[in-house]
């Protein structure tokens, strides 16, 4: 018992101490530009538990230990957007079986998520699910709105979770919606003649802006894909036209704290050549 309580006692010592050296570090960092929104391509849960001899299952397990610490890291930063790509609506074309297992530790964890004592809760996160949630099983759905809902007085950051979500269809959702939304106008001016230059009149970028699934959210200023990937693989299309992307070779579970400070430094590298860019548009 006393040999629990000494080890106890020293990983308390070493958490107070990591934590220390990260707000030192962080405080470094601030005196420069810090995203406000960033953003995650999840990339390398399977490849690890391959790399590791482990269960695809528990690969993704790992995965989801080192979002608990990266929002942590974030938090501790002053970001207040963190947004990750879970779940792409391509990935219902994988094997039947990993899409059930893939479905039942998503419920899992996101029980885990509104937990009382869970980090969300502890840190004051607001957790929403962005995508098109009528593809999800009755209990992942169930799941997912009950997290909305339970974190919903929580205001200091806001983690979007892009779950069977893909740009695309995100964008063709939103101009339909829009179209719905205009609809008397449109077939007003259909019968008045004045054809398609009336048509682009009526639907610009702030109503398709309107009904997207991040709707409401800050572009971001950085995006993040692991693995070393340099592809978007249709993720958050419209809203990173003026982002950074970087993209460190470590897979997803490998991802530490310092990969976030190189990510930070990266943005600060670049920050004002950004910037310059947006003006211009």
């Amino acid at each position: 018992m006393d040999m629990v309580r000494e080890n106890h006692k020293k990983a308390g010592l070493f958490d107070n101490f990591s934590s220390l050296i990260r707000k030192c570090i962080f405080s470094v960092l601030s005196i420069g530009p810090v995203p406000s929104h960033i953003a995650f391509i999840m990339d390398g849960n399977r490849r690890y538990a391959k790399k590791k001899n482990l269960l695809e299952k528990d690969g993704y397990r790992a995965g989801f230990s080192v979002l608990i610490n990266v929002l942590r890291y974030c938090y501790e930063l002053g970001m207040k957007q963190i947004t990750v790509y879970a779940f792409s609506i391509d990935n219902f074309k994988r094997r039947p079986e990993e899409v059930q297992s893939l479905m039942e530790l998503m419920q899992e964890k996101i029980d885990e998520l509104i937990a009382e004592e869970s980090i969300v809760n502890r840190l004051g996160i607001r957790i929403y699910f962005r995508g098109n949630l009528k593809l999800l099983s009755e209990p992942v759905r169930s799941s997912v709105e009950m997290a909305m809902a339970k974190t919903a007085g929580n205001s200091k950051a806001v983690l979007s979770v892009c779950v069977a979500y893909t740009s695309t269809d995100e964008i063709a959702r939103a101009v339909q919606e829009s179209c719905e939304e205009k609809q008397d106008e449109i077939r007003e001016q259909d019968a008045s003649n004045t054809g398609n230059y009336a048509l682009e009149q009526l639907i610009g970028v702030a109503d398709i802006d309107r009904h997207m699934y991040m709707a409401g959210v800050p572009d971001p200023d950085v995006i993040i894909r692991t693995s070393g990937g340099t592809r978007l693989s249709n993720f958050l299309l419209w809203q990173s036209a003026h982002c950074l992307l970087y993209s460190p070779r470590a897979l997803w579970p490998e991802i530490s704290f310092w990969h976030l400070v190189l990510a930070i430094i990266y943005f600060q590298r670049n920050y004002f050549y950004v910037k310059e860019k947006k003006k211009q548009a």
